[in-house]
């Protein structure tokens, strides 16, 4: 029944928009258009000219006869076009697939057949890989294939494509008049999930929550107007964590990095005066764990964002050290990426390290604009009690939040069921509301009867001065049923031995929590820094065993 304020008060041009990032892109070259808003080796290009490339890149897109609900992918490291396509391809009204650049030629075959991508713009050093993608396709629809030239690459450049990006672009209108999506629901991007366990998902982003996320992008790390932001996230995973759009709302600077060093890291930070950047775990230990006079004069209060695992206490204080800012934040492809922080309280500069790094530990709390970040009963979906020990899942819902898998009902359906959106991840709430992950459901490591948590038995491995990175799997027992295997990474130079690992753990840990084997050697691991536990688990059933 529709109220007194219902009646002649009709949504209109004047009073509603649909919320999109585009937005940010128009405003950022109308009221900003000098600003510089991307920085590529020599090359400098202001928001103004930004905005004229993508309005080409939209309108060439529309002369080639692509518009809404089309696929353009992209096999692009953080390189100005990958700036411009997260604008210029929705502009035209289709819908943006970033590519993940180190996947093999079969995945990348699936991902274009599944999204039904009908063009695709690929970076040279992504030619080979990309030319096999589609002559492995089983349907050999026609594919509009662009190849952009860089001058930052140094290897053997070859075309696979009909056209060049620049050529492409010269025929598009820099005038063009893209118009805001009819409906602010419709698809902006699609996004594969790792499919570690099969075919992966295909995850579908809407104008709506790109926005959003964008903005609490801004409100969780008080982003300033003009921020430098360096890009070490890849663009391709989550659409950069939505810093693309995140940025142009504050007019900042886009400072591009084909590829992630601790020197170019440090180079960049120092002549751009990068003030922001993002990355796992990983990224961050690169400038922790660099040489001394590589770091030396680095500027201090540079803010940094972390995703993946929790960030040990060792990093934490490597990153104090450095005067870094860490901030911690928790996600999912399927929530837009970061999509709760652990938002910091100024009492806790006074405690010491360990108790630092135990707050800064956990997931915390839910973005601004998400409506709700919740630890639940998976099969009640009744909250579990306040109490940082009752274990149940992360639960979320409201606006970052995905439009489902695409062509997937059933995995949409669970994914969705009874109103909330279902991690997968195991965690507690403590009584101030920050959620602490415990594990991934699959990762419990379950012996004697025991839940035994491997994050907590690799944080356990993070204090010792001498693991650069470790991850534990479970080890099939004929005793216990399965016992913590522990893989490791050691900084250079070390001499650590198994033994010692054991009576690191012991000093910390149950007995029946400390890792009954040790492999020492590096870490397999995804584009973005995240180890992949399925490649440790396939190898600990032979691990060498060390009797505790």
């Amino acid at each position: 029944m529709s109220s007194i304020f219902d009646q002649d008060l009709p949504r209109n041009a004047a009073n509603h928009a649909p919320l999109s990032p585009l937005s940010f892109l128009e405003r950022a070259a109308e009221v900003y258009p000098q600003r510089t808003a991307v920085v590529h080796g020599a090359q400098r290009r202001t928001w103004l000219q930004t905005y004229e490339r993508c309005r080409r890149l939209a309108s060439a897109l529309r002369r080639a006869g692509l518009g809404k609900g089309d696929t353009v992918a992209v096999m692009l490291p953080n390189t100005p076009p990958m700036v411009e396509a997260h604008f210029g391809i929705p502009m035209a009204g289709a819908v943006l697939n970033t590519l993940n650049t180190r996947l093999d030629p079969e995945a990348i075959a699936f991902m274009l057949e599944h999204g039904e991508a009908k063009a695709v713009i690929v970076d040279p050093e992504f030619a080979l890989v990309m030319q096999r993608a589609i002559a492995l396709r089983k349907e050999a629809k026609p594919l509009l294939v662009i190849d952009v030239e860089d001058a930052l690459f140094t290897g053997a450049a070859q075309r696979i494509g009909s056209t060049t990006y620049e050529d492409f672009l010269a025929g598009g209108d820099p005038e063009f008049a893209w118009e805001l999506p009819a409906d602010e629901w419709d698809a902006i991007a699609l996004n594969y999930t790792s499919g570690t366990t099969g075919n992966p998902k295909g995850v579908v982003y809407h104008h709506r929550g790109a926005t959003i996320n964008a903005i609490s992008n801004i409100l969780e790390w008080d982003l300033p107007k003009h921020a430098v932001y360096l890009w070490t996230l890849p663009m391709f995973h989550c659409n950069g964590w939505c810093f693309p759009w995140t940025i142009a709302a504050r007019a900042g600077v886009n400072v591009c990095l084909r590829r992630v060093e601790a020197k170019a890291m440090v180079d960049a930070i120092r002549e751009h005066g990068v003030t922001h950047y993002c990355g796992a775990p990983i990224v961050h230990g690169l400038l922790v764990n660099a040489p001394a006079e590589l770091k030396a004069g680095l500027p201090r209060g540079v803010k940094a964002m972390v995703a993946g695992a929790a960030p040990p206490a060792a990093l934490i204080e490597g990153m104090e050290m450095l005067g870094f800012d860490l901030t911690h934040v928790y996600g999912l492809t399927e929530v837009y990426g970061p999509a709760t922080a652990c938002a910091k309280h100024g009492e806790w500069d006074g405690l010491d390290i360990g108790e630092r790094a135990r707050l800064n530990a956990r997931q915390g709390v839910r973005y601004h604009l998400q409506r709700a970040a919740r630890v639940l009963d998976p099969q009640t979906l009744a909250p579990v009690p306040w109490d940082g020990e009752t274990m149940g899942e992360i639960m979320f819902r409201g606006n970052i939040t995905m439009k489902g898998y695409l062509k997937n009902p059933k995995a949409t359906q669970e994914a969705f069921a009874g109103g909330w959106y279902h991690t997968g991840d195991l965690a507690v709430q403590y009584p101030d509301g920050y959620i602490k992950i415990k594990d991934r459901s699959k990762d419990i490591i379950i012996s004697g009867g025991e839940n035994i948590s491997s994050i907590e038995v690799e944080d356990v491995l993070y204090r010792h001065p001498d693991v650069l990175a470790a991850a534990v799997v479970a080890k099939p027992d004929p005793k216990w049923g399965e016992t913590p295997c522990a893989f490791i990474e050691l900084k250079p130079g070390s001499q650590l031995t198994p033994e010692d690992v054991v009576a690191h753990c012991k000093k910390h840990l149950a007995g029946f929590k400390v890792p009954r084997a040790v492999v020492f050697g590096e870490l397999p691991k995804t584009s973005t820094g995240k180890i992949q536990k399925f490649e440790l688990r396939k190898k600990a059933g032979s691990a060498t065993a060390i009797d505790v």
